[in-house]
């Protein structure tokens, strides 16, 4: 079997730069799709088996022929994040244009191409945003609450329905929480607070939650591109190990080297912190479970998580500390 050729969307983000790492040191030709203002000097030095393409708009039916054409596989990175504080006047429309629309137009130009395969990273907000009493599992029905959470849905749902009609193989991941060297938004944000010292009330919580290293993710995503029992599947991506918020606390605490400081303080309390806040949902997800079930990815692709929580907050930190920017 030749050199596979991989077509990565979002190759510039934060979890795209691991694993066009990732696919080349597995010895696959990866085709980088950025778009034209991208950075180039993010992937300067990497490997010859690295080709950048500037993408005006994953929509461009011409551009999108060139890159596909030869590829085996395409893993579809790019989309529209989840937003905080939305400031879209139809939030749901805007994550349909990018999430579903550039979905879309990026598959028929793959199944146009003859590409074998399509792996789209969704997310574990089709599920939903929180588990009781049983974890979430790859094939159960929707439970997004909110428009992210219903786009990545409806662009797995497109997906499926072209990839059924040109004789496309289609594999969809939903991970949970990402984190690793260059993670940005929440994750830095309670690095940032454990290492300055700063007292958290979370010391009363007893949750559970699943998360995945970006190192896990993407060995798992390389994993997909020829595995044979992983066609035309859902599957859900998380370390072997869950953790409670505080014990999260204590592990990026003992990463950074920092005692942790946290305070007891009922979740009532937090919750009510939150409404008065406007930062309700951000409390929920401190305090509630999100647990995802691993059986279906483990028994079908035989995979387990490589790296353990601990060395994939020790590579966080390591990353952390060396950018001044970070922890000054």
């Amino acid at each position: 079997m030749g050199v596979k050729n991989i077509v990565v969307t979002g190759a510039n983000g934060f979890i795209g730069r691991h694993l066009c790492k990732r696919l080349i040191a597995a010895k696959m030709e990866v085709s980088a799709c950025v778009r034209p203002q991208a950075d180039a000097q993010l992937f300067a030095g990497i490997s010859a088996s690295l080709r950048l393409c500037q993408i005006p708009a994953l929509e461009a039916g011409a551009a999108l022929s060139g890159v596909l054409r030869n590829a085996d596989a395409v893993i579809h990175l790019a989309g529209r994040a989840h937003v905080m504080h939305d400031t879209a006047e139809d939030p749901l429309a805007e994550f349909r244009r990018v999430n579903v629309g550039c979905t879309e137009s990026l598959a028929l130009a793959a199944a146009q191409c003859g590409v074998k395969r399509f792996i789209y990273l969704s997310s574990i907000k089709v599920n939903g945003e929180a588990t009781v009493g049983r974890a979430f599992e790859a094939d159960d029905p929707p439970g997004y609450s909110d428009p992210y959470g219903q786009s990545k849905w409806e662009a797995e749902e497109r997906l499926m329905q072209i990839a059924v009609a040109n004789g496309m193989e289609w594999v969809v991941v939903r991970p949970p929480l990402v984190y690793g060297p260059g993670v940005r938004g929440n994750f830095i944000s309670l690095m940032n607070w454990v290492f300055r010292g700063i007292p958290l009330p979370f010391a009363s919580l007893h949750n559970s939650r699943s998360l995945v290293g970006v190192d896990n993710l993407t060995d798992l995503l390389t994993l997909l591109v020829d595995h044979p029992d992983a066609a035309n599947n859902r599957f859900l991506a998380c370390d072997a190990e869950d953790v409670s918020t505080p014990e999260l606390v204590c592990g990026i605490a003992a990463s950074l080297h920092r005692s942790p400081r946290l305070l007891a303080c009922p979740e009532w309390v937090l919750e009510l912190a939150g409404t008065l806040f406007r930062r309700s949902a951000a409390v929920q997800r401190i305090c509630s479970s999100l647990v995802l079930d691993r059986r279906k990815t483990s028994e079908r692709l035989g995979w387990k998580a490589p790296f353990s929580l601990d060395q994939g907050l020790n590579r966080t930190a390591e990353w952390f500390l060396n950018d001044r920017s970070l922890s000054s």
